[in-house]
């Protein structure tokens, strides 16, 4: 006995979540203003299946200082978008990208050595 598989039970592969060129527009806008101060000397950008990491590092080898995150999943709930430092710890989450960066802003915040 044959089996096949029919058209309609092929799966596609799972998209991953990636950030699309005015979200990146946005991020590294706020990377190149810390870059020129000196403070933050390398990036990593991660798709994922169910969310998008833009890495920010002080040094190429050290572990990410902080993560930018989309998670689309979690749109209707606090926000897409959260900053989440080292730690672990949520910084800043909310629905527009630009007003989560905020939390960069150096009249709240500064990073410390």
């Amino acid at each position: 006995m044959r089996v096949t598989a029919s058209p309609h039970s092929v799966r596609p592969a799972p998209q991953s979540v990636m950030w699309e060129r005015r979200e990146l527009d946005i991020i590294l806008r706020v990377y190149g203003h810390f870059v020129g101060r000196g403070e933050w000397k390398d990036y990593a950008i991660d798709g994922l299946k169910d969310q998008a990491v833009f890495s920010i590092f002080r040094r190429h080898s050290e572990m990410p200082m902080y993560a930018v995150i989309k998670a689309p999943a979690e749109a209707q709930r606090q926000g897409a978008y959260k900053v989440v430092g080292m730690d672990g710890k949520i910084l800043k989450r909310g629905h527009d990208l630009a007003q989560v960066l905020r939390v960069f802003d150096k009249k709240r915040f500064h990073v410390v050595d």
